[in-house]
């Protein structure tokens, strides 16, 4: 299935999705397509909040895209890594038989699926600022995020069918 396809289906059921992930057998250039595309989503997702902050500070643009493709597009990713290792390791620890690439995949593809809820907190941000209409979407997409996570990682420490 397309990936859009994939995300749209995970709103209405993230378990079954990761499920089926699971299914197509561990690859690894797969999970790390689907971090590396949120990041970059990530990081469009910044640049109307970047500009608005450019414009009403007098800062450089330049140099404030350049922190965020720094931090969104190059550290970020192992910073998630870590992450999904750690959640693995815990998950094995509460008795979860699943690998660590189900782990990473549960926690990946949370992100990448969760990505529209990113791009519309960056149109908030750029669009109206800071602000409880900002708040509200962050929360939003937090909550959305775990329900993804939570579902795939419950899935992924299953055993194999």
């Amino acid at each position: 299935m397309p990936v859009t396809t994939d995300i749209v289906a995970t709103y209405r059921g993230p378990g079954r999705v990761v499920r089926r992930l699971l299914d197509m057998g561990p690859r690894e250039d797969r999970a790390l397509a689907f971090v590396m595309a949120f990041c970059v989503i990530g990081f469009i997702a910044q640049l109307p909040g970047l500009a608005r902050r450019a414009h009403l500070e007098g800062v450089e643009l330049n140099m404030l895209m350049g922190g965020a493709l720094l931090g969104s597009v190059f550290i970020l990713p192992l910073c998630f890594y870590l992450l999904a290792w750690l959640t693995h390791f815990i998950a094995r620890m509460m008795g979860g038989v699943g690998t660590s690439y189900g782990a990473r995949l549960a926690l990946f593809w949370a992100l990448l699926a969760s990505a529209p809820l990113v791009l519309l907190n960056g149109l908030v941000s750029g669009f109206i600022g800071p602000g409880s209409a900002q708040t509200l979407v962050g929360l939003l997409w937090v909550a959305v995020f775990l329900w993804f996570w939570l579902s795939g990682l419950k899935q992924s420490q299953k055993a194999a069918k």
